[in-house]
């Protein structure tokens, strides 16, 4: 009974695909989060009668024979790297990033990771640093003795100082791109590293061609829709129920078979 094991793997695909709306649904409200969207592709197909074989010794041909498929599987999870919405903080140290681009910090074991979340704060030392305490690249200190800190749209950091009237550039901070966004590795805290499907970053300064803008006092929002996860957890739900069923059926008619005398 093909049924049973096809169903089955119905019920998985579907449990994977509630998994990943479940995630989005729990980071709607996380700094820079991209959602994820399962995709799912047909397993192998048994042959009843190969398509294209010959049918008799004159030569003619099965024109679509009878293969029966046994499943479903799950073949990606894919990031929709679209903007989320801006929401201002006045925090002068929150930036976000308006169009394409990470943030790079670097972290405690020497590699270098990429964000979007742009919730940053000072260390004792006045370095810029994520939530965690992690670096900001090109790690930029703001003096201790300053009294406001502006960073425009490209990037640049400036500082005023007590009792300067004209503010001192302190740093330039730069942004990544890559090939492919998709194929970062996610680590958790909204941080992410460069893999071989990711390729090779590629750094610029906010606001030139390929890069998009840094905001201050703002920060990135989740690009998550409830409406949408909603919708799809409902489909995902329906489609679980059917596959049970068919679940059902077999075991019913299973029991058919073994009750004939």
């Amino acid at each position: 009974m093909r049924a049973l094991d096809i169903a089955g793997t119905g019920m998985q695909a579907q449990q994977t695909n509630v998994e990943v709306i479940s995630n989005n649904i729990a980071n709607m409200t996380t700094t820079g989060f991209k959602r994820r969207r399962a995709e799912f592709q047909d397993l192998i197909y048994q042959n009843l009668r190969r398509v294209g074989s010959s049918s008799s010794d004159s030569g003619t041909i099965v024109p679509s024979g009878a293969q029966v498929g046994l499943g479903v599987k799950t073949a990606a999870i894919y990031r929709i790297n679209e903007q989320g919405n801006l929401q201002q903080t006045s925090n002068s140290l929150d930036m976000a990033i308006q169009g394409g681009g990470y943030f790079q910090v670097t972290l405690p074991s020497g590699e270098t990771a990429y964000t979007r979340d742009g919730t940053f704060g000072l260390a004792p030392d006045g370095t810029i640093v994520t939530a965690d305490g992690y670096v900001v690249q090109p790690g930029l200190q703001v003096p201790t003795n300053a009294t406001g800190v502006t960073i425009n749209t490209s990037g640049q950091v400036q500082v005023t100082i007590s009792g300067q009237t004209t503010p001192t550039t302190i740093g330039q901070i730069q942004l990544a791109t890559f090939p492919n966004e998709a194929g970062l590795d996610a680590q958790g805290d909204n941080l992410y590293l460069q893999t071989a499907a990711s390729g090779a970053p590629v750094t610029g300064n906010p606001a030139s061609p390929g890069f998009g803008t840094v905001m201050q006092g703002f920060i990135e929002t989740s690009n998550v829709n409830v409406v949408t996860e909603i919708t799809n957890l409902i489909t995902a739900q329906r489609a679980y129920e059917m596959n049970s069923r068919v679940i059902t059926a077999s075991d019913e008619m299973l029991s058919t078979l073994t009750n004939l005398r």
